[in-house]
């Protein structure tokens, strides 16, 4: 069996480390890499209040250039809110408020800095969905 490219391994790597990162910030993971078809979501999780948030994690080796939330285009919103209401559909979760996050994960380099595995940043709220799909819907609701 061939083995795992390095840029998916890395990937993986650092949508666990969000997943820690958003458990400890008091979400709770309800789905990690949930798909239907070629849609997919990172993460999805909920708040303590019930609000459902959509994650999408981009992770970058140390080094890389760029912020990797920048990496989140129009077209890949709208891909997300796409699998995201193909999720709200599966789970018959459309009466729930939501929001589309967005964690740039960015591996440490231990040569360094041997204590940092991960730098993450938080984006919340990232896009609205309303926007981009000019569908003019509630604000917690991006349909």
């Amino acid at each position: 069996m061939p083995a795992t490219a390095r840029h998916l391994r890395l990937g993986q790597a650092g949508e666990a480390a969000a997943a820690q990162f958003l458990e400890a910030a008091g979400l709770r993971i309800l789905d990690r890499n949930w798909r239907d078809g070629r849609l997919e979501l990172d993460l999805v999780c909920e708040t303590r209040d019930g609000v459902l948030v959509f994650v999408e994690v981009r992770t970058r080796s140390a080094g890389s250039r760029g912020n990797p939330a920048e990496t989140v285009t129009p077209a890949k919103q709208r891909l997300l809110a796409r699998a995201a209401a193909l999720w709200l559909s599966a789970h018959d979760c459309w009466h729930r408020p939501c929001r589309f996050d967005v964690l740039a994960v960015c591996a440490g380099n231990p040569a360094l800095n041997p204590g940092e595995a991960w730098t993450i940043t938080h984006h919340p709220h990232a896009f609205e969905v309303a926007d981009a799909m000019d569908r003019g819907h509630s604000h917690w609701q991006p349909w």
